[in-house]
């Protein structure tokens, strides 16, 4: 069973939002990709949605919108965007924070260097967990 990536921001609107497109897009084969927020926004960032579409051709105004932790399945790893999010208790196995800054009202520029640290992230996170660098067999951490 392929282990279930959370990726979790505050309002899960940018980053954590961009990490589950590319999630889908380049760690398919070896995880499932989540994301939530411990707020919502009503609307997910459209800067995000449109640099996604252009550099990497995926809609996530048609698959995603804003999610809370408990809306979610249960996650084996957990990674937090860097928005020093203290999240809840989520049983998880293993968990890292990314520390991305929140392009959210920046340039373009902005945007698209976060997306391809994300991206540059996703291989590597993939990458980890193929080589089995990532223990999922610890003891559930709470």
């Amino acid at each position: 069973m392929k282990p279930k990536v959370a990726f979790i921001c505050v309002h899960n609107s940018c980053r954590s939002q961009m990490a589950e497109a590319l999630g889908k897009k380049f760690g398919s084969s070896v995880f499932e990709s989540y994301s939530a927020g411990t707020e919502t926004k009503p609307q997910i960032n459209q800067d995000a949605v449109r640099i996604i579409k252009e550099l990497y051709n995926v809609d996530m105004n048609k698959t995603h919108k804003s999610k809370l932790i408990d809306d979610i399945p249960e996650a084996d790893i957990v990674i937090k965007m860097g928005c020093n999010v203290v999240c809840p208790i989520v049983a998880h196995r293993y968990e890292e924070d990314w520390g991305l800054d929140d392009p959210t009202g920046k340039s373009d520029e902005e945007f698209i260097k976060i997306a391809k640290n994300i991206e540059e992230k996703i291989k590597d996170l993939k990458k980890r967990i193929d080589n089995n660098e990532i223990n999922l067999d610890a003891q559930m951490s709470w």
